[in-house]
């Protein structure tokens, strides 16, 4: 089934995940905070001197914010200490890693603890999180490291081990044997990468398990799962898939609270086997499951001292690996588990449907975009004045599955929209938006579907629900054709990132080009991946006078020759400026990204218009180009685009047209606190629309 996916009106697309060794992948991470491992290692044991982090620094900034900020009476008497400062004989890993070396402390990590238990029932995952060869005796230089996907990326951790300690006691996770470090030390290397030890309260298990292999989640709520929901447990175990489940809690004072069952609301625990006893011509399946706090355990039937278990052999019991212990694991029926649970997830490493004997391969490219408040923030349908400025994803379905069912011609794909970076600027605020997606049957159109094509054109497809998690995923089979995928948030207005994840069974087109669009890249930015506005300037020019490649990711037809297509020094200032998100003054390859694909979207805009090919558009035709473009300008502000940029002739050039686009793009950033009336619409007075173009175009 392959397919097509190309992005208008969205930020990049970033790449196949096909990739072996390229920047970013599993087995080349990115390193986060710009710390490499192994450097500081050496530098340290060449010092004699112990690692200090001075990017998440042994203080109550890293801490957190409200309830473990400086006003919290919870941190006065915490102390930093390192393991060898706590025991004798620190261990990484004592008797390998286990579900049993999980032990929640005082922080609400419980849905990151199940995760991590699950993450022990495979070693391959474990290590590629958290990496082998690690000690504190070996050439031991207060230096560790762990691996997490970050959107679309694995990057690599790098964290002191210095821990948080009260009473000489760890304060947070902790493990059953008092002197094994790994899983402390791994959730420091999680609280790093989101800021503070306090953004990790409250969550969702999928979160971590998404974060821990790259995979996407499924979710089953008991009420309505399917009669083979025990099978696809099964199976899901078999083939690595990380699994959580949790009671629902209706009322929030009593989250975390204990039933006479022994089990606890509003809480997370890691599903850890499925198994069935077959002894005495019964038949009875059961799930064993885990309390992520090591302690409190179900108390019914097949609980660790319940009286089924006399009742069968000794070598069923060992088969089952049945503990009569209280650390935290107990079995039950799987009849009482689907009873007592209210919802299961499932964390797949490939998106194979759990209830399918074939096992297939699957490939996905990341969309990676945003919300911008009164450019691309529509909301979903309920608001359809809005709705069509959400960023689009064009989606092209080729060929019918190799296995349809019910000899429907049909395609299967999996589409996963997440929000980015909601959990680390909680400390600023943010909550999670209620988001979901629409799927659309398309026929050719390459320009961003306007407010009539909405109105008259219902959806095909689209997410379950709008819902605050971090991640909305479902599966779906539709026919061949042409459709776009629509991404938003259930309130219009609300600035966002986001990556739009598409998995299929076999590979599309687009990992030639971004392989050689990296080339290009590298090859001006040398080895540190960043450019300046002369840099910007050279690497443009050269990929857009590329006419095969840069009209083949463009899928236009026709050519120009290079000259109509030149970008000018003060141009790719201003480009710079605009996309310059960390601050450097300089891009790197996924700011340069982010532009080009605007840049795409804006040339294919322009040749649309420029029908003579000329290299020049009207300027009578420039508010159709810049409304396609997706921005609603008053007439003050047309007019004085008109006298900025258009020449004697009254023709706008290509150079002009794109600095008009990108100064537009920063005029509604700058001017969101215009949108008085709430609807996505900047009105601006005249003076206004001086002050803003005098300062964002140069010119009065």
């Amino acid at each position: 089934m392959p397919y097509t996916p190309s992005g208008f009106f969205c930020d990049r697309l970033i790449r196949e995940r096909e990739r072996k060794d390229g920047e970013g992948s599993v087995n080349k991470p990115l390193r986060f905070s710009g710390q490499d491992f192994n450097t500081l290692k050496q530098e340290c044991l060449q010092k004699k001197t112990l690692f200090e982090d001075e990017t998440f620094p042994a203080t109550v900034e890293s801490l957190g914010y409200k309830e473990l900020g400086h006003k919290s009476n919870k941190v006065k008497n915490i102390v930093w200490k390192r393991p060898k400062d706590i025991c004798d004989n620190p261990q990484f890993i004592v008797g390998g890693a286990s579900r049993t070396d999980i032990c929640q402390g005082d922080l609400g990590d419980c849905w990151l603890l199940a995760a991590i238990a699950s993450l022990t029932l495979n070693e391959k995952l474990l290590f590629r999180v958290v990496p082998q060869e690690q000690s504190f005796s070996d050439n031991y230089a207060g230096v560790f490291h762990f691996q997490f996907w970050r959107y679309g990326d694995w990057v690599d951790v790098v964290i002191d081990d210095r821990i948080p300690t009260v009473n000489n006691q760890l304060v947070f996770t902790k493990s059953a044997e008092r002197n094994e470090f790994w899983s402390a030390l791994l959730e420091k290397a999680y609280a790093k990468l989101h800021g503070s030890y306090e953004a990790l309260k409250g969550g969702n298990t999928t979160e971590a398990m998404e974060d821990f292999t790259g995979g996407v989640t499924e979710f089953y709520e008991m009420k309505e799962a399917p009669k083979e929901l025990y099978k696809i447990m099964k199976k899901a175990l078999e083939r690595g898939s990380l699994m959580g489940c949790s009671i629902d809690s209706l009322v929030p004072a009593r989250f975390e609270t204990r039933t006479a069952t022994g089990l606890v609301k509003g809480h997370a625990y890691s599903v850890t086997a499925v198994d069935e006893n077959v002894e005495k011509e019964s038949r009875v399946r059961l799930v064993r499951l885990r309390n992520p706090w090591g302690q409190v355990e179900w108390n019914g039937p097949w609980s660790d001292n319940s009286k089924e278990w006399t009742t069968i052999s000794k070598s069923e019991k060992e088969k089952l690996q049945h503990q009569n212990e209280e650390d935290g694991e107990f079995w039950m029926s799987f009849d009482n588990f689907k009873k007592n649970y209210t919802k299961l997830e499932i964390c797949n490493l490939t998106p194979d449907a759990l209830d399918d004997d074939k096992i297939h391969k699957w490939t996905v490219s990341v969309n990676e975009g945003r919300w911008v408040r009164g450019c691309s923030a529509g909301g979903c349908r309920n608001y359809p004045d809005t709705f069509w400025t959400n960023p689009q994803y064009r989606l092209r379905l080729l060929e019918e599955d190799d296995d349809p069912e019910d000899n429907e011609v049909a395609c299967t794909f999996v589409v996963a929209l997440m929000q980015k970076n909601r959990r680390k600027e909680r400390k600023l605020g943010a909550n999670l938006f209620t988001i979901g997606f629409s799927i659309y049957e398309m026929h050719g159109n390459k320009q961003h579907m306007q407010k009539d094509f909405f109105t008259v054109n219902s959806s095909k497809a689209r997410s379950k629900a709008y819902i605050n998690l971090r991640e909305v995923s479902q599966r779906f089979r539709l026919s061949p054709g042409e459709y776009v995928i629509v991404p938003s948030t259930y309130e219009p207005h609300q600035e966002g990132e986001f990556i739009l994840r598409v998995f299929s069974e076999k590979r599309n087109t687009s990992d030639e080009e971004d392989q050689h669009f990296r080339t290009i890249f590298q090859q001006i930015a040398g080895d540190e991946m960043e450019i300046s506005a002369s840099e910007l300037r050279n690497v443009l020019n050269r990929v857009v006078s590329e006419r095969e490649y840069a009209f083949a990711i463009m899928g236009c037809q026709g050519s120009y020759s290079s000259p109509k297509h030149c970008f000018s020094l003060e141009n790719c200032r201003s480009m710079i400026a605009l996309m310059d998100m960390d601050g450097t003054g300089r891009l790197n390859l996924q700011e340069f990204r982010h532009l080009w694909l605007k840049i795409k979207q804006w040339q294919g805009i322009f040749k649309h218009y420029d029908t003579e090919q000329t290299g020049c558009i009207c300027s009578y035709e420039m508010r159709n180009a810049v409304n396609d473009a997706g921005f609603r300008l008053n007439n003050q502000l047309y007019d004085i685009i008109t006298l900025r940029y258009a020449n004697e002739n009254m023709n706008i050039d290509f150079d002009s047209f794109i600095s008009c686009l990108v100064r537009l793009e920063g005029m509604f950033r700058a001017f969101q606190a215009f949108d008085q009336d709430g609807d996505g619409t900047i009105r601006l007075s005249v003076l206004e629309v001086r002050a803003g173009v005098k300062r964002l175009t140069g010119c009065s």
